[in-house]
Parts: C-alpha cells; sequence; structure tokens
C-alpha cells in the first residue's frame, strides 16, 4: 500500500504548524528520511555519542538476564520493538534467543521505510532462522494496533532512549497508551539516558566533525526538496544547549541574518530575524526516581534495571501495576 500521500499531507501540516508558531519548531521525526537515516548511523558510530556502545556493553554482557524476563513461562512470546533502526543491538538478543531454543516472533517498527528494508535485508542474511515481521509506521499508530497482539505474552521494545524526545508531559501520556495497550503477562523493556556530567551531554549532541550539525539541517534540505522551500541553509547554524537542572537538553537551527522563506507546496512565507530559532529536538536525561515517577503515572511499574558500567545509561523493564 502506498502511504506517501498521506505522510506527505501530515509533512504539510506539521511544517505550516510550526513555522508558522512563535517560538518556531519542527518535528525531529521529519530529519529521518534517507539522508536522515544515513546520517544517524554516523552519529552513533561518533565516539562523543555515548549512548549507542553503553546500550550495547549492557547487551553484550547482560544478554541472558535480559531475554531470561522476556522468556517467562516457555509458552512464547512477540518482541514488537518500537524505532528499530539497524537493529544492531537487538541482534545481539535475537542470536541469543534462537541459539536457546526460545519461541518468537520479532515485529520491527519504524518510521523510515529505508531503515526497515535494511534490517529486513540484513536479518535474513544474518539470523535467517528467526521469524520476522516487519512493519513501517509511527509509534502511536503502531500502540493502537498492538493491542490486538493479546494472545500471548508479548514484549515491547523501544531503546536508543528514543523516550527522552518527549517531554514528561507527553512521555507519560506516551506510556499510559503503551500500558493500555498491555495484557498484565506483558512487559516493557526501554532504555533511559542518565544524568551525568553536563559535558558529556553537550558533546554527545554537539560534535567537532559536525555530523549532529548535518542531521539537524536536514530538516531543511528535506522541506525544500519535497516541500518547494528555498531556504538557504548555509545561513542557518545548529545550537546545542543542556540544562542539567531540568535534565533536558535541546537542539536549534539558528537563522545567522535576517531572511524571508517561501514554501511553494505550502504557498506560505516565513519570515526569520536574525538569530531567530527554529527548534528541532529534546534529548530528555533521566534519574532513576524520575522514571519511577514517569512509570507510575502511567500505571506501570519496574521490574528490573539494567546499567553500563559508566552508570552513563540504563534498559529498564516495567510491567503494568496491578
Amino acid at each position: 500500500m502506498d502511504t506517501s500521500t498521506t505522510t506527505d499531507t501530515d509533512f504539510e501540516q506539521d511544517v505550516r504548524e510550526g513555522l508558522t508558531a512563535f517560538p518556531k519548531f519542527l518535528y525531529s521525526k521529519y530529519i529521518y528520511d534517507a539522508k536522515g537515516d544515513a546520517l544517524f548511523q554516523q552519529i552513533m558510530d561518533l565516539p562523543e555519542y555515548y549512548l549507542t556502545n553503553c546500550e550495547l556493553e549492557i547487551f553484550q554482557t547482560q544478554t541472558a538476564e535480559i531475554t531470561a524476563h522476556f522468556k517467562g513461562n516457555g509458552q512464547g512470546f512477540d518482541l514488537i520493538e518500537l524505532g528499530a533502526g539497524d537493529g544492531k543491538k537487538t541482534k545481539i538478543l535475537l542470536k541469543h534467543m534462537q541459539e536457546m531454543g526460545y519461541d518468537f516472533v520479532y515485529k520491527p517498527v519504524d518510521i523510515s521505510s529505508n531503515a526497515i528494508a535494511d534490517l529486513s535485508a540484513s536479518l535474513q542474511g544474518e539470523l535467517p532462522l528467526v521469524e520476522t515481521d516487519p512493519e513501517v509506521g509511527e509509534y502511536f499508530e503502531v500502540l493502537d494496533r498492538l493491542k490486538a497482539f493479546d494472545k500471548r505474552k508479548k514484549v515491547i521494545m523501544m531503546l536508543g532512549s528514543n523516550i527522552g524526545n518527549l517531554l514528561h508531559k507527553r512521555a507519560i501520556a506516551f506510556l499510559s497508551r503503551m500500558q493500555e495497550s498491555m495484557n498484565p503477562e506483558d512487559q516493557l523493556f526501554m532504555g533511559f539516558d542518565q544524568t551525568k556530567d553536563p559535558q558529556v551531554v553537550l558533546d554527545a549532541y554537539n560534535d567537532p566533525t559536525g555530523v549532529t550539525a548535518a542531521f539537524n539541517l536536514n530538516l531543511l534540505h528535506r522541506i525544500n526538496r519535497e516541500l518547494g522551500g528555498n531556504f538557504a541553509v548555509d545561513k542557518f547554524k545548529h545550537w546545542e544547549v543542556y540544562d542539567p537542572e531540568t535534565g533536558t537538553a535541546k537542539s536549534y537551527l539558528l537563522a545567522t541574518e535576517a531572511m524571508e522563506v517561501h514554501i511553494g507546496a505550502l504557498d506560505l512565507k516565513i519570515r526569520f530575524d536574525q538569530w531567530e530559532t527554529i527548534h528541532t529536538e529534546i534529548s530528555q536525561k533521566y534519574t532513576d526516581t524520575v522514571v519511577d515517577w514517569i512509570a507510575g503515572e502511567a500505571g506501570l511499574e519496574r521490574i528490573a534495571t539494567f546499567k553500563d558500567s559508566r552508570n552513563y545509561y540504563k534498559n529498564y523493564l516495567f510491567k503494568k501495576r496491578h
């Protein structure tokens, strides 16, 4: 089924909403076209971007402990991963579960059709015996469909601290909807980046090689290419800030000079003052206390915690609170 028309309509509506608001904003999910996907793969390989290696360490050193929770009573389960990406970390778990003879189906879900296509191809080559059922879609769309997965246990997985893209109020709403899609035996396995030295956080989102800047600027390139915009992308710069009080990192695009931008598909002219911002992304950092509060507000309770050796990052396992 061709979903490009629906996606384009959402893109147009969201771009119009964001660029006519004050202050201006754009949703980070639209960074992820083919170019954005490739840039994010580069980001995950950067030495400053600690998140990937921290979670990879957890998976490599605690594989058996994690998957033992998934197996449960051994009656089989569906492993549903939201935002699956390239599946690099998940493949460690999949390989172990296959070798141990677990009865499971892996269902990777991602907003990016490119990511799902690449992941499906790599799984077929690397782990052909793992039963896979991939799907392209947004988290909230898929959450509605998850309610139909009620014949056996399901484990919902969300890695890379993707939850950190939501402020607390929206995170609670997101987790609440996820909790509503869960049965009593279901589990939620999720990554949460932890608070740490603020400089470490800033470096992770503002690397000296400029890959993160190019990643955020890809939003403007995509508007130019798909919506007939005329952004002078080289006249915008990426700017990162981190507030250790709230644990919130924010990414902005700044107009380095006053200008007017026309977006043909929207028949829209947007005026920018010099140094005016477009807010593109947040990356929330957490403590156990905050995680337990958010989970509790959403009707979930923590049943296990897995952390890396530097205590930079944690994966939590939740169930419905009775």
